[in-house]
């Protein structure tokens, strides 16, 4: 491995291999352990996607909670669906809320909200590309999930896991924000090992991953707007060789976006020592 390499794959937290019940048991057990420290927590917020990550994180999220029951807790998950408008991935979303079976699903239509943060901001002279009204429905959904905590007395769940979050592929202060990431510290391949051994349909981690959130680009395919594969990414997170043209496709994301992965800098943080 590259210096850098090294550094990555420590920070990230990724082991070489996972087993699959051990593994399951320690995330369950974080979000238990988590819950039962701060006793004003009565509920789990999560939005659903119908993707692999939030399908993980929501089905992990629910099993917890349900063995807190079990054991007196008063608690709940809430699952959110967060469509703007008409989403072209509808059914994958109930097909991930049937498997999850959340304790409670709440449904909130984005898109009056963005797009009036759009009229306004042009109004005010500010134009919004359509990368970044994108980025515009992320911190819209996040909002939402933080009001609804809010209301309900609990935290948000994100779905950061390490093969996003080496590529800064998420919207800082839109779905990289969250009180807890349960599933970092795990890869693209070993977050598919996990929904295969809990037995999620195939078709929710079989599915090619997709921010979808340009209009110009809908179901954009995460691996061509990265421009490298999951495979690599998740091999270079392994501590494995890859291709060189890959490895420095990745380390050029992990750097550009280290501002992401860091909180707002005081007088007292920066220059770095």
């Amino acid at each position: 491995m590259s210096n850098l390499q090294d550094i990555v794959v420590k920070e990230m937290k990724v082991k070489p291999t996972i087993e699959s019940k051990s593994e399951t048991r320690l995330i369950i057990q974080f979000i238990k352990n988590y819950v039962q420290s701060h006793p004003f927590i009565k509920s789990l917020t999560l939005g659903i996607s119908g993707g692999q990550d939030s399908t993980l994180a929501g089905k992990l999220c629910q099993l917890a909670i349900n063995e807190l029951k079990e054991e007196g807790n008063d608690c709940e998950f809430i699952a959110v669906k967060l469509p703007y408008g008409e989403q072209k991935d509808a059914a994958e979303v109930e097909d991930a809320l049937t498997y999850i079976q959340p304790d409670k699903i709440i449904t909130v239509n984005i898109k009056p909200a963005v797009d009036q943060s759009i009229q306004s901001l042009k109004e005010a002279g500010v134009t919004l590309t359509d990368f970044q009204k994108g980025n515009e429905k992320a911190r819209e959904r996040m909002k939402v999930q933080f009001s609804i905590a809010s209301n309900q007395h609990g935290i948000v769940v994100g779905t950061d896991h390490s093969a996003e979050n080496i590529t800064g592929f998420y919207t800082k202060y839109g779905d990289g924000a969250a009180d807890i990431a349960p599933l970092f510290g795990l890869n693209k391949r070993q977050g598919k090992q996990l929904l295969a051994y809990l037995e999620a349909p195939k078709h929710l981690y079989e599915k090619v991953p997709t921010a979808d959130l340009e209009d110009d680009k809908p179901q954009l395919p995460d691996e061509e707007a990265l421009g490298v594969s999951y495979d690599d990414i998740d091999d270079y997170l392994e501590g494995k060789t890859i291709p060189s043209e890959s490895k420095e496709v990745i380390e050029k994301h992990y750097i550009k976006n280290a501002h992401k992965r860091e909180l707002a800098y005081t007088r007292y943080t920066w220059p770095k020592n």
